[in-house]
């Protein structure tokens, strides 16, 4: 453990980013919670903790600032509610909401399994903020400012899935590989890419971005 909280630690750094003690411990906890859970309800394909680590929690971290720095820009309010879509063992839904307390991250997940072991984190880090959700996206009746998701689906199905969730002047926050050109160019109408971000995740050498976008509707456009 020790190991894994000194790369942690130079991970967060290398990210621009300040995580107190607190933070730090309920990230490692949380890590463990996975590699546990995982033995029996096989939530992700990674086991060897090192790798856990650079793929699933600093890959997470990478989308701290700019979350924090997007909003910022545009003009977010105090409260802010996040949907995490598709978020399987909670990547990054849990990563936000612990490095994020001012964020309520709801993570949903159609399979039931899934949004219990969110909901198990939440009461073992005794996170107020957040929530595991056992629904499918498009029946959900909550609207959220910010939608994001990790390697769920292509943006055209994300964006169309999830778009009666999103709050008016709300965002799509959605963590890809490389560029991705196709799923961009596919893109319905009703969706509209205002910035792609690249990412620079310590430890990890494939390439990953941030694909934002936002409604193309008159009626739900945010500020720019």
């Amino acid at each position: 453990m020790p190991s894994m909280e000194i790369a942690l630690r130079a991970g967060q750094t290398a990210l621009g980013l300040t995580l107190s003690d607190a933070q730090v411990a309920r990230l490692l906890t949380y890590q463990a919670l996975i590699q546990k859970w995982t033995k029996v309800y096989n939530l992700t394909a990674v086991r060897d903790a090192q790798e856990m680590l650079t793929h699933h929690l600093l890959d997470s971290l990478a989308v701290i600032k700019p979350l924090r720095q997007q909003l910022l820009a545009c003009g977010a309010t105090p409260k802010i509610d996040l949907l995490d879509v598709g978020s399987g063992a909670g990547l990054p839904g849990v990563v936000i909401a612990i490095c994020c307390p001012d964020i309520a991250v709801d993570c949903v997940d159609t399979v039931a399994k899934k949004a219990a072991f969110i909901q198990q984190v939440a009461l073992t880090l005794k996170l107020p903020n957040l929530r595991g959700v056992h629904a499918r996206v498009e029946n959900l009746t909550g609207k959220y400012q910010v939608i994001c998701s990790r390697a769920f689906a292509s943006l055209g199905d994300f964006t169309n899935w999830s778009a009666a969730a999103l709050a008016e002047q709300g965002i799509w926050l959605a963590i890809k590989g490389k560029y991705p050109a196709d799923e961009i160019a596919e893109l319905s109408p009703s969706a509209k890419v205002f910035h792609v971000e690249q990412l620079q995740v310590p430890g990890l050498a494939a390439e990953r971005c941030i694909v934002w976008l936002r409604s193309s509707d008159l009626t739900n456009r945010a500020v720019t």
